[in-house]
């Protein structure tokens, strides 16, 4: 039977670890992501888990500590943001190269400078080549349910998952959720029984060694089809999730997209603003329409563009820019999906909310006036657009 509850994201993502019991969470502390281990380091205080909680001396220090102990046969979580994913960048590399089942919480920060501590999704999409899956959520229900199916996606398919949500917008905000029983949790999770582990007594085997020119590009490429797999098994988790707790999950949320003329592209808490304007236009008479990702890594590129090529304009709403000279990430991973796909049709780019500046639901629909006009007039894609930066 559900629980109900108030709690923040932060503190839901911390009930969720409590309830899978990890064998090692080692954290360093950074805004917004603090209170993660700070609710968490109370379970272990008073006995609720028998996990061995680690304070190191730096996010570098985080995951390395959460790889030795994933080597050694440990089931393991951390959390960080901002700042402190850049500096574990080098070892983000390692987790996955060594196909390690890691969950760390990324609770989305802008990355300074100028120093920052708002919300943006800079960090996350700064890392995206790093061989971590990556799942966003938009509530905090969302952030708690991803929690629990983060473990037995990392374990199924043997790569690290980065669980993102937004700073303070998610984070800090106290929301009604539903809980799963404990005892709902440890069976849907599963005891962990890695395969291969530096710990196991009856198979010897090598953890990070020396692979030059006869090895590398396959190890590699490994990876790569592990990334591609890792869709179904993504799939299929959240298939099993639906059953013990009655929310359904998929790749991406269509929300009112299966008429649309027009459509937003949208990552996290800006979709519930969204779907707010789309809802006020819908009883105006038009057809617009929403598609917020859940999955961005691996991005379901086929099933995106089936969802999408209905629409005669579309927007992708980037919180992030990768200062590239040409579009935010998302619109790239957007762009690719349709050319790979055969698929034509226009689509706008737009960089906004960076440093946590607020978008209204005037800035969104202002997105869809655009689309709109682009339609009438036939004036086709325009340069990526700053919303709402001050000139």
């Amino acid at each position: 039977m559900a629980i109900r509850e108030r709690l923040s994201g932060n503190e839901a993502v911390a009930v969720a670890m409590r309830q899978i019991n990890p064998d090692v969470v080692p954290v360093y502390p950074i805004t917004p992501s603090t209170e993660i281990p700070q609710y968490f380091s109370s379970f272990v205080a008073n006995g609720s888990v028998n996990t061995e909680f680690v304070a190191v001396e730096s996010e570098h220090s985080a995951m390395s500590a959460a790889i030795g102990a994933s080597a050694a046969g440990a089931r393991v979580m951390s959390a960080t943001s901002s700042q402190g994913l850049a500096l574990m960048y080098e070892m983000l590399n390692i987790a996955s190269g060594m196909r390690l089942p890691i969950v760390l919480t990324c609770v989305n920060r802008a990355i300074s400078a100028p120093i920052n501590i708002h919300n943006d999704h800079s960090d996350s999409m700064g890392v995206r080549d790093s061989g971590f899956i990556q799942l966003y959520g938009e509530t905090n229900q969302e952030a708690y349910d991803n929690t629990i199916m983060a473990i037995r996606i990392a374990e199924e398919i043997g790569l690290p998952v980065m669980n993102c949500y937004d700073g303070f917008i998610t984070s800090h905000s106290v929301e009604n959720i539903e809980l799963l029983e404990d005892d709902v949790v440890e069976k849907f999770v599963g005891k962990y029984n890695p395969k291969h582990y530096l710990l196991n007594p009856d198979e010897y085997v090598s953890m990070g060694p020396l692979d030059l020119q006869n090895y590398f590009f396959e190890h590699r490429k490994q990876i790569a089809d592990a990334i591609i797999k890792a869709k179904d098994v993504i799939l299929k988790v959240s298939q099993e999730f639906e059953k013990i707790s009655g929310r359904h999950y998929d790749l991406f949320e269509k929300y009112n997209l299966d008429d649309a003329e027009v459509a937003l592209v949208v990552l996290n808490s800006t979709a519930g603003t969204a779907k707010t304007v789309v809802d006020k236009l819908r009883e105006e008479g038009i057809k617009a329409g929403l598609l917020k990702p859940r999955v961005f890594i691996p991005f379901p590129h086929k099933e995106f563009t089936q969802a999408v090529k209905g629409v005669k304009a579309l927007a992708v709403m980037d919180k992030a820019d990768s200062l590239n000279g040409m579009s935010g990430p998302m619109y790239q991973a957007v762009a690719a999906a349709l050319i790979k796909n055969n698929v034509m049709l226009p689509v706008s780019n737009y960089i906004y909310g960076l440093g946590g500046r607020d978008v209204k639901s005037e800035d969104i629909e202002l997105v869809f006036n655009n689309l709109m006009y682009g339609i009438k007039n036939q004036t086709g894609l325009t340069d990526t657009i700053y919303l709402g930066v001050r000139e």
